[in-house]
């Protein structure tokens, strides 16, 4: 065999991107490295893998669709004599795949990774970050070993371990009339533009709060980006209602928020750990899930204020 696994991996990520350019951004390996390694196996397997488009990218041919899936068959193969050696030795080491919700990640996902491999040097962690139903099927095929993420809507074949609860608030503009009380009711703000985090799942949550005490909040703005809806809300556009709490009390564009308590008994936002229930957790994911219980609690969690800790303050 005259091809490495290494090979292989830059095919699949030209594959799967569609783009040599795409490919060495999503997996920062230069360009001209990417281009040898498929040229390399174009010529010992003697076939022609894509088809390509001159500033348009590349396509599959017939011959390299089913190559393509053969090859991420064998470096699947190969992760896992990874993790058969893991768990014949009783060491931690191998590939994690860790999905989180995109609003948690900035947060969680760099301290959690960080500490997890300075602890188990062996251990390499790549991550995807996404909305509740990308991380959900990213289980279901294999892409991701574990996801962090809320309790919302989880499907019966997805298992979850809950961590900390986190309750919803209002996030104002310092100048704003109500942003100098203590706590804000819904029917206060009810009339008042919000500027909605539109993703799957979290939405209808967002939405159900009033629903429940038969109000319709008056949606002024839309967006997927957390941090575009700090922004709108620090500019004043609106407010808004959210469950994270990032220890920046400022926006990115550097003016300031103000986090006000929403009174009254709202159902709260659980950050667990998510795995597939049919597949049984190797001793990776298992150290990885008790990792995450330690470090994420009440009383701690990465990048944000604590609960408790945001209780005491008011």
């Amino acid at each position: 065999m005259r091809y490495t696994l290494r090979q292989l991996e830059y095919f699949i990520a030209a594959g799967e991107a569609g783009s040599i350019t795409l490919a060495s951004e999503r997996i920062h390996i230069s360009q001209p490295s990417i281009s040898t390694a498929i040229s390399h196996l174009e010529q010992e397997l003697n076939v022609q893998l894509f088809i390509r488009h001159h500033a348009q990218g590349l396509s599959l041919t017939p011959a390299g669709r089913d190559l393509l899936r053969e090859a991420k068959n064998l470096i699947a193969q190969a992760e896992n004599l990874y993790l058969l050696a893991t768990e014949v030795t009783d060491q931690v080491r191998g590939s994690l795949s860790l999905g989180c919700m995109v609003t948690l990640a900035p947060m969680l996902v760099p301290e959690l990774t960080h500490s997890f491999t300075a602890a188990f040097p062996a251990v390499a962690i790549r991550h995807m970050d996404g909305h509740h139903e990308e991380l959900f099927e990213g289980l279901r095929h294999s892409e991701v070993d574990l996801a962090l993420c809320y309790d919302l809507h989880i499907p019966d074949d997805i298992a979850f371990v809950p961590l900390v609860e986190l309750p919803p608030h209002v996030l104002m503009s310092e100048a704003d009339p109500l942003a100098r009380q203590s706590s804000v009711e819904l029917p206060e703000i009810a009339q008042k533009p919000m500027i909605l985090l539109d993703l799957p799942i979290s939405r209808e949550y967002f939405l159900a709060l009033f629903l429940k005490q038969g109000l319709e909040p008056m949606v002024a703005a839309r967006s997927a980006h957390h941090e575009v809806v700090r922004t709108m809300v620090a500019n004043g556009y609106g407010y808004s209602i959210l469950n994270v709490t990032p220890r920046s009390d400022f926006a990115l564009d550097g003016r300031r928020l103000v986090r006000v308590r929403l009174a009254g008994e709202h159902r709260p936002m659980t950050i667990g750990i998510a795995t597939l229930k049919s597949l049984r957790n190797t001793k990776l994911v298992a150290a990885f899930s008790a990792h995450c219980r330690a470090h994420i609690s009440d009383s701690y969690i990465p990048g944000m204020v604590a609960p408790s800790f945001s209780a005491r303050k008011r």
